[in-house]
């Protein structure tokens, strides 16, 4: 019998799967896409019904040839890429490169998990490509490509730097755009509430004025301390009386196992992973970790938008909850989360889950890094505790009232763990002293606190990602790539783990709502992903998908805006110049942003942002005022008669203690990340998070 070639994604995940096959398989890894639109051109044939041309990505060349030398020497192939949209089109075209040397015996295999069982069951029973998922992927990346090579070169001609625009990275930049807009006009209002401290028994309970003469009161029916004075005046001296006792027994159930947006809000809200981080993480649990005396996949498949567990899974996690936790822990049935899922969810594949729950947590934690054990940790105890009980609370709540006011308060207690015993979330247990309806109890003080309403806050990278799929942009498979593009594009930058838009960002962010209105459009780029997911569903034909998209609309929105862009000069200031009374521009040009007359090159007047801070030195070349800038790369010093004058000197903070040859500079990494390391690099590989003790010049 023949050799058998195997192929998956990556040479870990080929690792893993080598061990469990044996000497009868090749296992080979793509790395990835091998074939893709050509990089330096179009690569679309709109005319043609948007015919793709497709090339051997750069690099690639070669892991295509030992592929093709290793399918000749060997009886049958097994495709074996990820089981999604990307996987599928990545088998299709080795498919079809292998096509000329191998007529028959190419198979496709999909498995959720990289397990010895899994992996068997998956080569013992092959399957076609799919090639509806095939055309979702091609009509979604021809999209991507009419959006991406037709407005980033328009956009970058104009304002000579490079900038981008991408179909859902933009919507992406809006949402945080808004929401900046929504904090910046935000206007603060003042509301009060009047508040209790009563005595019972000796303990000390809380209580909100809630009502007045039987009205509910709104959150700003106390406007001003006046009122809430009167209010407190109004109570003064008065007997408080128990009107009312409400005991209840709350039961909260416990969440879905993971999906791939619910992993990465979770992992950035629990330990500040950005969804980047969490994704590769994720990656490598699932490709596989040495444990010793083995090599497995610690987690399933981890892009999918299914909160669905498989019967042979449900039953295992069932047999150990029963064991380690007790039976009292374990619901009469189990428990099922279909249907839960987004709306625009994919149920390919299961939940993310342990491969093996009784691959508990603290027996692996030796072989994994402590950001691993952080990711696995977590995805263990979420799916352990989906199938266990709900969480029960003893809840009360006494209404206590004096001169028609009425005061609530509120307690609660857990009275049963359920699955806050292995996935413990926040909760305040409040205990009431034991209070009866018609008693009276002491006030130990009544009193008016004034409070502010507060703008929306920004979002973080898991807020975003939990915005966005509830809008129905997007893929969770694509959100941590997006949110990266936009940092590293210098669109978005993190203050305090929130993500603000820079100047650039907000400029990019006007002018695709100016015009391509519906590129940034959040309900039209979920509806595409609508027709992507009929498109996969065999309800659509992709090229129809395509023809819709560009000559429905963005074609004509194409044309209009070179036009419009050719007259366009920069954003009005709102003020004139102070030589020739032209309106002065904010001007987006190579070398950063400044003033400038709109009636240039006939004046030439410019100024320097105000953010711009002054260094206190004067130019060398032409005298003019040195200021501090922001570029892409960090800050740096330049002349402020720039267009004429283009010196540029880095900004240093001393000498580098490492070497002490070179001065400390101020650097951005790809990711946005801000870092300082020595002008010297890579002579001296110094770097550091702060600054070190130096004067800044």
């Amino acid at each position: 019998m023949g050799k058998k070639l195997l192929i998956v994604e990556s040479p870990a995940k080929a690792k893993t799967i080598q061990k469990y096959l044996g000497k009868d398989f090749i296992v080979k890894a793509s790395m990835g896409h091998v074939v893709d639109l050509p990089e330096n051109e179009f690569g679309v044939d709109i005319e043609k019904d948007f015919k793709p041309k497709y090339t051997v990505i750069k690099g690639k060349s070669r892991v295509l040839k030992e592929i093709k030398e290793a399918a000749k020497k060997s009886d049958e192939v097994y495709l074996a890429t990820d089981p999604d949209r990307e996987g599928e089109a990545i088998s299709w075209h080795i498919a079809n490169a292998l096509k000329r040397i191998k007529k028959e015996g190419i198979y496709r295999v999909r498995f959720n998990e990289i397990t010895k069982k899994a992996i068997a069951e998956a080569v013992k029973n092959p399957d076609k490509i799919d090639e509806n998922k095939v055309y979702a992927q091609q009509a979604r990346r021809i999209l991507d490509r009419i959006v991406g090579y037709t407005i980033s070169p328009l956009l970058s001609r104009k304002f000579k730097r490079a900038l981008s625009a991408g179909r859902v990275q933009s919507v992406a930049l809006r949402l945080i755009c808004d929401r900046e807009e929504e904090i910046r006009n935000f206007v603060k209002r003042e509301y009060w509430t009047v508040e209790a401290t009563f005595i019972k028994d000796s303990q000390e309970f809380g209580a909100k004025a809630v009502a007045v003469d039987g009205k509910k009161l709104g959150k700003f029916d106390i406007p001003s301390r006046e009122k809430a004075d009167e209010m407190v005046r109004r109570v003064s001296g008065k007997p408080f009386k128990v009107v009312k006792v409400e005991r209840k027994e709350r039961r909260r159930k416990p969440p879905a196992p993971f999906i791939t947006s619910t992993l990465q809000q979770e992992a950035s809200k629990r330990f500040g992973f950005p969804a980047k981080l969490t994704m590769q993480i994720a990656q490598q649990l699932y490709e596989g970790i040495d444990l010793g005396s083995e090599r497995v996949g610690l987690i399933t498949y981890m892009r999918t938008d299914s909160t669905r567990v498989s019967d042979e899974a449900i039953k295992e996690v069932r047999e150990f909850i029963a064991r380690e936790l007790g039976k009292e822990s374990l619901p009469a049935r189990p428990r099922s989360y279909e249907g839960k899922a987004p709306k625009s969810a994919q149920d390919a594949h299961e939940a993310i889950r342990p491969t093996s729950v009784f691959r508990t947590p603290e027996s692996v934690k030796k072989y994994l890094t402590p950001e691993q054990y952080k990711l696995y940790d977590l995805i263990w105890r979420r799916f352990v505790a989906s199938q266990t009980k709900d969480a029960v609370f003893n809840t009360v709540s006494a209404d206590v009232e004096a001169g028609g006011v009425t005061f609530r308060a509120t307690g609660s207690t857990l009275k049963e763990e359920g699955f806050l015993k292995v996935y413990p979330v926040e909760f305040e247990e409040k205990l009431l002293p034991d209070l009866k309806e018609g008693e009276e109890v002491e006030a130990k003080e009544v009193k008016g606190v004034q409070h502010f309403t507060e703008p929306p806050p920004r979002y973080t990278e898991g807020t975003l990602v939990k915005a966005l799929e509830e809008e129905g942009v997007g893929r969770p498979s694509t959100y941590a790539t997006i949110i990266s593009n936009i940092i590293q594009r210098g669109y978005v930058e993190k203050e305090k783990q929130r993500l603000k838009p820079t100047e650039l960002g907000e400029f990019i962010n006007s002018l695709l709502k100016k015009l391509f209105p519906k590129i940034v459009d959040v309900k039209f780029t979920a509806s595409v992903e609508e027709e992507l997911d009929k498109i996969e569903e065999g309800r659509k034909d992709w090229r129809e998908l395509l023809k819709e998209f560009y000559f429905g609309e963005f074609k004509e929105l194409l044309e209009k805006a070179e036009k419009e862009l050719k007259g366009m000069k920069g954003e009005e200031v709102g003020r004139s110049c102070p030589e020739c009374g032209a309106p002065l521009l904010k001007v987006h040009g190579r070398y950063g942003t400044f003033i400038a007359c709109s009636d240039y090159p006939k004046c030439k007047y410019k100024e320097s942002l105000k953010e711009d801070e002054k260094v206190g030195r004067k130019c060398p070349e032409c005298g003019g005022e040195l200021l501090i800038k922001r570029g892409k790369f960090g800050r740096f010093i330049a002349c402020s008669n720039y267009p004429e004058c283009k010196y540029t000197e880095p900004l240093t903070f001393g000498k580098c203690p490492k070497c002490g040859q070179g001065d400390i500079v101020e650097r951005r990494s790809k990711k946005g990340k801000l870092f300082y390391g020595c002008s010297r690099y890579p002579d001296c590989d110094y770097v550091s998070s702060k600054p070190p003790k130096g004067e800044q010049r």
